[in-house]
């Protein structure tokens, strides 16, 4: 999102648990288009809160996953947040080769940059 809007919009990356590592292979072909990822930590929503972030001052939640979709539909009940559900493939555990999870998850990093460009327009940033 970043790196195809700037500072068009303020984006948090979060989940429903924060103690998980980023996965290797997503920082493989996150690098491929010069997204760095190696230094990403996945934080919860209630660990967002915990540092500040009034989670009532975003406009909009997209949900990767099913667990994610149920997690920001319960803070809604709180808060005015629009929630989005992209039902993206989840490329872990697939492939059996390092070929072949390489290729799954560059199509996973391809169906969230098709969605994102479809909801929010071309990117506005330089490539």
């Amino acid at each position: 999102m970043k790196k195809y809007y700037g500072q068009r919009a303020y984006v948090q990356s979060a989940g429903v648990h924060n103690d998980l590592e980023i996965d290797g292979f997503a920082i493989t072909v996150s690098g491929e288009m010069g997204i760095e990822l190696s230094r990403h930590r996945a934080r919860s929503f209630e660990e967002m809160a915990q540092w500040g972030d009034d989670l009532s001052g975003f406009d909009l939640i997209v949900a990767l996953s099913p667990a994610s979709q149920r997690a920001a539909l319960e803070m809604t009940r709180y808060a005015h947040i629009d929630v989005e559900y992209w039902p993206i493939m989840d490329p872990t555990g697939l492939g059996e080769s390092r070929e072949a999870k390489l290729s799954a998850y560059r199509q996973t990093r391809e169906q969230i940059r098709n969605r994102m460009i479809a909801r929010f327009g071309p990117p506005t940033e330089e490539q």
